[in-house]
């Protein structure tokens, strides 16, 4: 069974920044394409970046420039470094792999605001 475990999260001011992990287990980690998702107040879940197993990446145009998500294989853990945080990107931040869809860690609470 896919487990995830998210952190990091936290309140922040406009314009800040904060990283956010993602310790995963029970797949092989090494092998599987990592997403960074995040659930706004009132809407749908989406995907925001995405890291292949060939370390190659991808990003929704509203984060191109402001996020980078990286892997750990030594330590199963999928990061994302977000920068220039503005209040748009309030949400709850979750973690997945393409075969791990029906499990879902709790998420971690990201809050930008003054």
């Amino acid at each position: 069974q896919v487990q995830l475990v998210e952190s990091g999260g936290g309140l922040v001011q406009p314009g800040g920044s904060l990283t956010l992990s993602c310790a995963a287990s029970g797949f092989n980690f090494a092998r599987a394409m990592m997403y960074w998702y995040r659930q706004p107040p009132g809407k749908q879940r989406e995907w925001v970046a995405y890291i292949r197993s060939t370390g190659s990446t991808n990003y929704q145009d509203s984060v191109k420039g402001r996020f980078n998500i990286s892997r750990d294989n030594a330590k199963n853990t999928v990061y994302l470094q977000m920068n220039s945080l503005n209040p748009e990107d309030t949400a709850v931040d979750s973690c997945n792999t393409p075969t791990g869809l029906a499990d879902w860690g709790q998420g971690t609470q990201v809050t930008v605001s003054s």
